[in-house]
């Protein structure tokens, strides 16, 4: 397995005449500034005094991207400045969270995460300790996958399912966000209990997968329930059930896959953290702006309408349900002897 490494892209700043005599007089005065002796950073300084930035390690359009929008515009309202969503998916998510560790530790630099970064801390080898680099913020909510099948498929349940990929070893596939993310090793740990063969198809990201479900050149994909669902409303998906150990209040007339694979229980999280160097009164401000959000009657009625339930705790919550999570995943990555290729 490779590490994985980041660049960022240069930025070029191009001046027109119009604003060359103010770009001469602000060098003039940073001039002075410049020998004037550096302060550090101290609580007493205004956060955030400027954009910040909340890198989304996924594509536009999946879970992911919805929630990290919705929880942003929040944000802006709630600290009084813009919190910009910057998409950088690849490698299961581990691109956009290397460029959020390695990002300058001021506050102005944050990711929101699903509970896919720790299945991808499972697989990866990182050029960076994650238990070391990262500062818990908070999860703002929770829900379960939603297991669905292309119309095609001659399966009206989870037991069918499991009998025709018994019958057909390796001859259904199913997708995912990318090999190590939540969605994939919730199929494989489903694999793993109901002891059944599928193939697996990885994709860079949730929204390119559902769209090959839709379009019947992948037959199984385990989604989040605020892209699928809709989906399976419209009548272009079959949904079989729902991951978690309970039926879900957004489809109580999903069945838990627990209710047919003993033992399977698989809840999807979202949360925010930050590089380990910032400092801890951001990190309190922040996780106090997201309780005050998920608080709020339309947070509320909007994660429930997409399928989740909202939720806040601590930043130390935050940081053991990672770890949790994290041996959890390593064990069905060595039980299905995954590696990244």
């Amino acid at each position: 397995m490779g590490q994985v490494t980041i660049q960022e892209r240069s930025l070029r700043v191009v001046r027109s005449p119009s604003v060359w005599v103010c770009g001469l007089l602000l060098g003039l005065l940073g001039c002075t500034a410049l020998s004037m002796p550096a302060r550090a950073q101290s609580p007493s300084d205004a956060w955030p005094s400027r954009p910040v930035r909340l890198v989304v390690p996924y594509a536009a359009g999946g879970a992911t991207d919805v929630l990290g929008r919705l929880f942003a515009a929040r944000l802006a309202e709630s600290l009084g400045q813009p919190f910009v969503v910057d998409n950088r998916p690849g490698a299961a998510g581990m691109i956009g969270a290397e460029i959020a560790v390695r990002a300058v530790p001021d506050g102005y630099t944050l990711a929101f995460v699903p509970s896919a970064y720790a299945a991808s801390l499972a697989l990866y080898k990182l050029a960076w300790d994650p238990a070391r680099s990262v500062a818990p913020i908070g999860i703002v909510a929770t829900g379960p996958l939603v297991l669905g099948v292309h119309p095609s498929v001659k399966a009206g349940s989870v037991r069918d399912l499991i009998e025709l990929a018994r019958a057909k070893p390796g001859s259904v596939n199913f997708g995912s966000a990318g090999t190590g993310g939540s969605l994939h090793l919730a199929g494989e740990l489903f694999l793993q209990l109901a002891r059944v063969n599928m193939s697996h198809v990885p994709y860079k990201s949730e929204a390119p997968a559902l769209n090959d479900l839709v379009g019947g050149h992948i037959q199984v994909l385990f989604a989040s329930a605020i892209v699928m669902l809709p989906q399976v409303r419209a009548g272009k998906v079959r949904a079989l059930g729902v991951t978690s150990a309970k039926r879900s209040p957004a489809a109580p007339e999903l069945p838990a896959i627990g209710e047919t694979v003993s033992g399977y229980d698989v809840t999807q999280w979202f949360g925010m953290w930050t590089a380990a160097a910032v400092r801890g009164d951001i990190v309190t401000r922040v996780n106090q702006a997201l309780g005050r959000i998920v608080r709020i009657p339309e947070v509320q009625e909007r994660l429930r309408a997409d399928g989740f339930e909202p939720a806040h705790g601590s930043p130390d919550d935050f940081g053991r349900t990672m770890a949790q999570e994290t041996a959890l995943w390593t064990r069905v990555v060595k039980a299905g002897n995954i590696r990244v290729e």
